[in-house]
């Protein structure tokens, strides 16, 4: 029987994977990047077409090793890694690593890619192989390189000029100084004090049985009321006064119906917007849940996993996922709830 050794980052990832392949399969992790641009001078040679200069991370060195043994030993060498730029990478590196030349033709090596961990996408990953896609291996790349160009040059002068152990960085200073004008803003902007009247409003007859509605005060004796009309809480109160006693009517009643489209998968922002705002998670917190939930967690019969790839700007649903929920909804809410389009 042929031996084929699947490579993917996380342990995890490998537990959940193998368990949807049949005998002759053989899982195993790289954990994590297993190549890097070392911290220190001459890494990448700007006189030389910005040629970084990897090196096997020490902490790789024995997963390497163990990889490289299990790699004589099969007939086909399957790189699974995310479907990212950065599993791209990884899969690239790990040829390196490897001493499998990246740019020769290797009928025995193969890069599948999936978007989520399924038994059906695994699958259908790996009736579709392909080279690694040297387009976005070139495009982690230039992320790294300018990472280390910016914060290996400008971090030191920081640390000169301002503290030590300050740090600077391709995305991170360019954030700081959107944060630092934005402050500045605040710092400007001069408040203005403005009161609004609500009342809550309902039918006499059927006071404290209908439901009652509140309304908001727009206009007084025919003049319509701007945002800064009431500048006081004397004249709020001089107000409430005055319209206390007034009989309202319903002027007029409009009803129309409206279609609301749900709201659109998550992108990686959103999902960390999200989990800030109603959990109080940070980015850190966020990701590494979602990458729990997206290898694979125990719910009971083994490790599923439970979203789709979490690291993405893209809202397009999977055609498997959106048949999964079409079953769901059906099954529960009847097949009239279940629409042929997401």
């Amino acid at each position: 029987m042929a031996q084929h050794l699947v490579i993917v980052e996380s342990p995890a990832k490998s537990k959940t994977i193998e368990k949807f392949l049949g005998p002759g399969y053989k899982v195993l992790a790289s954990y994590g990047h297993v190549r890097a641009l070392p911290s220190k001078q001459g890494m990448v040679d700007v006189e030389h077409d910005f040629e970084p200069q990897y090196q096997v991370l020490p902490e790789s060195r024995k997963h390497i090793q163990a990889l490289k043994k299990e790699v004589e030993k099969c007939d086909e060498l399957i790189l699974a890694t995310d479907p990212d730029r950065e599993g791209e990478a990884i899969a690239w590196h790990l040829l390196n690593a490897l001493g499998i030349d990246e740019n020769a033709e290797h009928p025995r090596v193969k890069r599948v890619v999936f978007h989520e961990i399924t038994r059906d996408a695994v699958k259908k990953a790996l009736e579709s192989p392909r080279k690694v896609a040297g387009e976005l291996v070139d495009a982690q790349q230039a992320r790294a390189v300018l990472d280390y160009l910016v914060g290996f040059n400008l971090s030191p002068f920081l640390w000169k000029k301002i503290r030590y152990g300050l740090s600077a960085g391709r995305v991170q200073s360019v954030a700081l100084r959107l944060i630092c004008e934005r402050e500045k803003e605040i710092n400007a902007f001069e408040s203005r004090e403005y009161w609004t009247i609500e009342a809550l409003l309902a039918q006499l007859e059927t006071l404290g049985k209908a439901p009652s509605f509140k309304a908001r005060l727009h206009a007084l004796d025919g003049k319509r009321l701007d945002k800064f009309a009431i500048t006081s809480q004397e004249q709020a109160a001089d107000l409430e006064k005055q319209i206390a006693e007034c009989a309202f009517e319903v002027g007029k009643v409009t009803q129309s119906e409206k279609k609301r489209n749900p709201a659109p998968p998550f992108t990686t922002s959103t999902l960390q917007q999200e989990a800030s705002r109603k959990l109080g998670y940070s980015a850190r917190k966020t990701m590494s849940n979602a990458q729990k939930l997206y290898e694979g967690v125990d719910i009971g019969s083994g490790a599923v996993g439970l979203i789709t790839y979490m690291r993405t700007d893209a809202v397009a649903l999977s055609q498997e996922a959106t048949n999964q929920a079409r079953e769901v909804i059906a099954g529960q809410y009847g097949k009239e709830y279940a629409l042929d389009k997401p």
